[in-house]
């Protein structure tokens, strides 16, 4: 077969994204806390957009809430100015001297005593002392040989977030090259710092290193841990009376004993992981009987054309260059855009928010028990967008209403059947499994199959091994973990 070129003509459609396409989009898809991120962000690399210092200044006292969600009017000049966002911005003005006064006492003849509440150095430190820096400085207080601090940098090195060593002392001394004593003899001078039970490598050997840190190497707790651990985790009191030969009361306090004073993870304190804050992006509040959504508009600054650029477009830019003219054109129309996808995007969540409270409602007033099924394509066919929009709108986004704060994708809930009734929400099962859980006699808790006997009592007939599923997915033990004596 011979190769050749030839020209061909074809049609073809396929979707073509413009830039503000795609701005649009991404700013729909943010969350509260990184929409703020991403408007410092465009002001920094647009110098065509700005804050609207002096709006803000003058209507301070107007309370704007919805207002920034509504159409402007097409037939009017197009505005330049965002639609109110914010009320004010609330931050106070920073003492930048209060700042520096810890440090100009090192520089300064001045004899001042920094206030006591001001920040010290320790506060801009930018990462928090965590195990690794822990264990190394009491470390700095044992006499250690150069060659002891190369294996236990090694130890500490390897030991994970729960503060267990997670390698074997063959492998550090493959590493290091150093003598197997040596590194038994560095990992037991760890393994008497704090935390107790540190540098362990199971939970087993961590609560026996806690034990014997408290003087009970010949206790009670001490044989249960080191013989019947499987026993004391499925809390089987019966079997360890008979393998121990203790009575039941001696079984129990010293089982509260290991519950109560020992820790399973003794790492797991000093674990250097940030908290992820929920910041609403919506509210929903019941004023006078009726429901009213706002959106969370605090602290987003007003944005407006910078009137230096309009100036420079308008007038001061003829005599400029051409890729002057190009620049200051593109800067302006991006800004342009910007606004308006920051605009379309309060107003699509609000209508979004407005369609689930009306198919919702009956959660607003009752609680979760009576959320309702639904799915995107009824609140994408109640507002008239796709459900892909409504998929990135209601994604890590969150509203604070009268039953408390909830991911928008919450509400949204596959049906479960019911003959000759109304069908109910997975989540709405959910809650009512909790319920019956917390409400179950804890020495004689509800086994799954219990609890889809109760739910068929309630006319909710689901199988055991979906109760199971659903009892898992809200993290709640099995019925032998929820198991306590009287």
């Amino acid at each position: 077969m011979a190769l050749e070129l030839r020209q061909q003509l074809k049609l073809a459609q396929k979707l073509v994204m413009t830039p503000q396409l795609r701005q649009a989009i991404k700013l729909l898809q943010l969350n509260r806390l990184d929409l703020t991120q991403a408007l410092q962000e465009e002001i920094e690399q647009n110098p065509a957009l700005e804050i609207d210092r002096e709006t803000e200044a003058g209507t301070e006292e107007k309370d704007f809430g919805l207002s920034s969600t509504l159409e402007p009017d097409s037939s009017a000049k197009e505005q330049e100015i965002t639609p109110p966002v914010s009320q004010k911005d609330a931050m106070a003005e920073t003492n930048w001297e209060e700042y520096a006064n810890t440090y100009e006492t090192q520089f300064s003849f001045s004899r001042e005593r920094p206030q006591e509440d001001a920040p010290s150095q320790f506060d801009f430190i930018s990462e928090k002392p965590g195990l690794s820096a822990y264990l190394q400085w009491q470390l700095a207080h044992d006499q250690l040989d150069p060659d002891e601090w190369e294996i236990a940098r090694n130890i500490i090195g390897n030991l994970n977030r729960y503060g267990f060593l997670e390698t074997s002392l063959d492998e550090i001394v493959e590493q290091v090259g150093c003598v197997y004593d040596d590194a038994d003899y560095v990992l037991e001078v760890i393994q008497e710092l704090d935390p107790p039970g540190i540098a362990a490598r199971s939970v087993q050997e961590s609560l026996q290193l806690q034990l014997e840190r408290l003087g009970m190497e010949e206790s009670l707790a001490m044989l249960i841990i080191r013989e019947h651990l499987n026993l004391l985790e499925n809390r089987n009191y019966k079997m360890l009376t008979r393998v121990t030969g203790r009575k039941r009361a001696e079984i129990i306090e010293a089982v509260d004993f290991i519950t109560e004073n020992l820790t399973p993870y003794p790492g797991l304190p000093y674990a250097q992981e940030a908290t992820n804050y929920v910041v609403p992006d919506v509210y929903v509040q019941k004023v006078d009987g009726e429901y009213v959504i706002r959106l969370n508009d605090d602290d987003m600054p007003r944005l407006k054309i910078s009137d230096y650029y309009k100036t420079l477009l308008e007038s001061g830019a003829a005599s400029a260059s051409k890729e002057s003219k190009n620049y200051i054109t593109e800067k302006v129309k991006n800004a342009e855009w910007f606004i308006k996808s920051l605009h379309q995007r309060q107003r699509t969540i609000y209508r979004v928010m407005e369609s689930i409270l009306k198919f919702q409602r009956d959660f607003f007033e009752r609680g979760p028990a009576h959320l309702r099924p639904l799915i995107l394509r009824d609140v994408a066919e109640d507002i008239g967008m796709h459900e892909s929009t409504i998929s990135r709108v209601t994604s890590n986004k969150y509203t604070h209403t009268p039953q408390g704060i909830y991911e928008l994708k919450f509400f949204f809930s596959t049906a479960i059947p019911r003959e000759g009734k109304e069908a109910l929400a997975s989540e709405s099962i959910k809650t009512r499994i909790r319920t019956l859980i917390q409400e179950e006699d804890k020495a004689k808790p509800l086994s799954d199959s219990a609890l889809a006997d109760k739910l068929a009592d309630q006319d909710i007939k689901i199988a055991r091994r979906t109760v199971a599923k659903y009892r898992e997915q809200m993290k709640i033990p099995p019925v032998k973990h929820r198991r306590t004596p009287r």
